[in-house]
């Protein structure tokens, strides 16, 4: 193959890095992949961390590119819309499209990260590295020092590109950081929330103890639980809230009697389902929530930043994920245009991609406030309800911020933002003054609503 003669280093074998390491191993470059962690094939890791996740199109068209959607799929539980549980336990489902066939997958994150490892390991032209921690790197040379966590040795590998998919905690963009003429801009914007894991169990005979096809929500305005099911008849279960200056916060939740009463007086039926809240309410860490934005990615023609750590995002839209798997893709797409000039890939590359993960950020923060505060507002439900009939009988002529940015992934983050917002806020301003009101006919509504929509973009523009 063209490409044989030359080497990628990969820093970091998650999800983002497994994939890209697949994937240009199957465009012929020799690949080497190192991971800090141990082999996650062997060890059992990441207690309560993201146990799963949302696969949706933009993700699954990425290992499309790389011939792994079929059996990603078959680790896959679709999940067709939010099943919002208000405080009284009542439940009602929101669903994500007005359109047949449209739903969000839940997939185990070990799992998969699994399955692209041992993809990638299948290639000849792959060696995977554990144990290795990246501890130094010399930029303009595409050198990087590990040191291996069992025996404390070192080792220096080298590569004509080293691609860093290190995550949010990103040793080699703090090595750009800290490399001054190289004029790196970065910023860490936290949220005043953490989360923290628990599990609604399987019932004995392996079924599920609430409905499987759904993301469960308990919105309660400044904090909120959420639930995903899991292959084994099991939900993962995330608890957001504040870390402090609330009466229920990650501060003041320290006895198992506070965390029972809270738990009982906010979520009286998701507590009935988790017999070992209290012990893992304890044993799980508290997580921060955090968005990363940084630039360049590139330096020196010879290093490169892609997935989180280029781009770290709160979870709440379900594309940390989706979004890195995207970067793999159109990383490959750049390399079909301009391959054997690294300057050329990694100046396109992102000049593409970031106006997108910076609209990806945006949108993840909004949804934090929408799924926490608004899915129970009636003005907010009353919006949905008329997106999902316009799906519905007019799927080709409309789509909601939410379908245009996880079923439509022909078009960019940004574009989808962009017109997203603006129907948005068309649709509460017509709602709010009785503009479309139930007299009036829905393909007369959505004339109305696209009218104005586009007007609102033009004056954007």
């Amino acid at each position: 193959m063209e490409n044989s003669n030359q080497k990628l280093l990969i820093i970091g074998a998650g999800l983002c890095g497994s994939l890209l390491a697949l994937r240009m191993a199957q465009r012929g470059y020799q690949v080497q992949l190192v991971e800090k962690r141990p082999d996650l094939r062997d060890v059992t890791q990441d207690a309560g961390r993201s146990i799963n996740l949302s696969l949706s199109d933009r993700g699954l068209k990425a290992l499309r590119l790389a011939g792994v959607e079929k059996q990603a799929l078959e680790l896959c539980i679709p999940m067709y819309g939010r099943m919002i549980h208000d405080i009284e336990g009542n439940t009602f489902m929101s669903n994500y499209s007005g359109r047949d066939g449209e739903y969000i997958n839940s997939i185990s994150r070990p799992g998969l990260n699994m399955l692209l490892l041992d993809q990638a390991e299948a290639m000849p032209n792959v060696e995977l590295i554990f144990n290795k921690g990246c501890t130094a790197i010399n930029l303009e040379q595409g050198t990087a020092t590990f040191t291996d966590y069992n025996t404390k040795q070192e080792s220096t590998f080298k590569g004509d590109l080293v691609l860093a998919t290190d995550g949010a905690g990103s040793v080699v963009r703090k090595a750009m950081f800290e490399k001054r003429e190289i004029l790196f801009s970065f910023s860490q914007q936290w949220l005043t929330h953490g989360y923290k894991e628990i599990t609604i169990p399987a019932t004995k005979d392996g079924g599920y103890r609430t409905q499987k096809g759904a993301l469960h929500i308990w919105p309660r305005g400044e904090d909120m639980l959420i639930a995903l099911p899991n292959l084994d008849g099991s939900f993962t279960v995330t608890l957001f809230a504040p870390y402090g200056n609330t009466k229920y916060c990650f501060d003041n939740l320290t006895t198992p009697e506070i965390v029972e009463e809270y738990f009982t007086q906010e979520y009286p039926d998701a507590i009935a389902l988790m017999p070992n809240l209290v012990t893992e309410f304890f044993d799980n860490p508290t997580g921060p929530l955090g968005t990363i934005r940084c630039t360049p990615w590139h330096c020196y023609d010879k290093v490169v930043l892609l997935g989180d750590a280029a781009h770290a995002i709160v979870p709440f839209y379900g594309q940390g994920m989706n979004a890195s798997f995207e970067d793999v893709f159109v990383f490959d797409e750049i390399l079909n245009k301009h391959q054997g000039n690294w300057k050329t890939v990694l100046t396109a590359y992102e000049k593409t991609r970031r106006k997108d993960t910076d609209a990806i950020a945006n949108l993840a923060l909004d949804n934090f406030h929408e799924m926490k505060e608004h899915t129970a507002n009636p003005l907010f439900q009353e919006k949905r309800k008329l997106e999902m009939s316009f799906e519905g009988q007019f799927p080709t002529q409309y789509s909601s911020k939410y379908s245009l940015v996880t079923f439509n992934e022909d078009i960019s983050y940004h574009q989808a933002m962009t017109r997203g917002r603006a129907q948005d806020k068309t649709i509460l301003k017509l709602l709010s003054k009785g503009l479309l009101p139930d007299s009036m006919q829905t393909k007369e509504k959505l004339k109305l609503v696209q009218q104005q929509t586009n007007a609102l973009l033009q004056e954007s523009d």
